[in-house]
């Protein structure tokens, strides 16, 4: 019972304090990818890991790399604010012509059927667009806390092992806290840039297809693509259920439909069901059931942000309760295979 009482009582906080710990996540998301960049840029400069360069030429590179990933996704919200947000708006906008057309396709397919389609059950995609709006600027004005856990995350980042030293742990604790916090940190990166990656490669290629196919709105659907894919499984269906939707209802002949309902599957295929697993999916050894499950926890709890960064906590969970005796039954429940990492006991 009183543990019944306890998880309900953690539920609560989290949806109390959404407006807390959504931003914070947000940040975190942000630094954990400009780590990642940085340290891929890092990677391809001179004397990386060797000693061919001295202390200074070192620091210069390191700066660098800095400079190049911050220039990355500073020139990602450039091209979001310059193209892709007039034609979001345009988008919203022209919603009440959509909602008309796809009334008059349901007319339509209840003629050719004969199926008497209940109106309740159309769609209603201004209403539909103007939730998602809100929901959008309501994470926009976190924007500013964003950015202040952002400058302290860097400023932190350090001195965040002499803290551990100055904790002065017992030499086993400290260590199994080193390798989760490590762990946590390499799996974090590993997976935010590889899916960053895929969601790029994928919306990418969506665009070309869409622009190839000559549908309207081929960037915004390029974007919400990339973005819809670092959410598991529900997010590849939706990104292609949308532009597919769109050029249903708003197309003068099906053919159009068809061939972007072909190309989107053949491109989510690729990237979601091959790429995807094979990168990300065995490294990070997590049931997709679990994935499943807390997709639907973090999305009644935080909404689209909690379905975001649904993967990311599960990661950290899986590794944590695996370095505890008390909870590796979790970790191995969490895993795909079953095998989950030993516990660092050892000296």
């Amino acid at each position: 019972m009183h543990s019944i009482v306890l998880f309900i009582s953690l539920i609560f906080c989290l949806w109390i304090g959404r407006s807390i710990f959504i931003p914070l996540l947000f940040a975190t998301f942000v630094w954990y990818l400009l780590n990642a960049l940085t340290a891929y840029y890092r990677r391809i400069m001179p004397c990386y890991k060797t000693q061919s360069c001295n202390m200074y030429v070192s620091k210069i590179y390191n700066v660098l790399s800095y400079i190049l990933s911050f220039s990355t996704i500073f020139a990602f919200v450039y091209l979001f604010a310059t193209q892709i947000k007039p034609m979001l708006i345009e988008l919203y906008n022209s919603t009440p012509i959509l909602q008309q057309k796809l009334l008059i396709f349901s007319d339509f397919i209840a003629q050719k059927t004969g199926i008497t389609i209940d109106i309740n059950l159309i769609p209603n995609l201004p209403q539909i667009a103007t939730n998602i709006g809100s929901s959008l600027a309501g994470i926009a004005t976190s924007i500013g806390m964003v950015f202040i856990y952002l400058i302290f995350m860097f400023i932190e980042q350090s001195s965040f092992g002499k803290k551990i030293d100055s904790l002065q742990l017992p030499k086993i604790k400290a260590k199994k806290l080193r390798f989760i916090l490590t762990s946590i940190d390499e799996n974090m990166k590993k997976y935010l840039f590889t899916k960053t990656f895929i969601s790029a490669a994928t919306g990418l290629s969506a665009y070309i297809l869409l622009k190839v196919l000559g549908l309207e709105y081929a960037s915004v659907w390029a974007f919400i693509i990339f973005i819809l894919n670092y959410i598991p499984t529900l997010g590849s269906i939706l990104a292609c259920i949308l532009p597919i939707a769109y050029a249903l209802i708003s197309g003068d002949t099906w053919h159009l439909a068809l061939f972007t309902a072909i190309g989107l599957i053949i491109i989510e295929t690729i990237f979601g069901n091959i790429l995807d697993p094979k990168l990300t999916g065995r490294s990070l050894n997590i049931s997709t059931l679990a994935i499943l499950i807390n997709l639907v926890f973090w999305g009644m709890i935080w909404g689209l942000a909690g379905m975001f960064f649904s993967v990311p906590i599960l990661v950290a969970l899986y590794i944590t309760t695996a370095q505890f005796s008390s909870t590796r039954w979790i970790a191995t429940l969490l895993s795909s295979d079953g095998k989950i990492p030993d516990e660092t006991n050892n000296d």
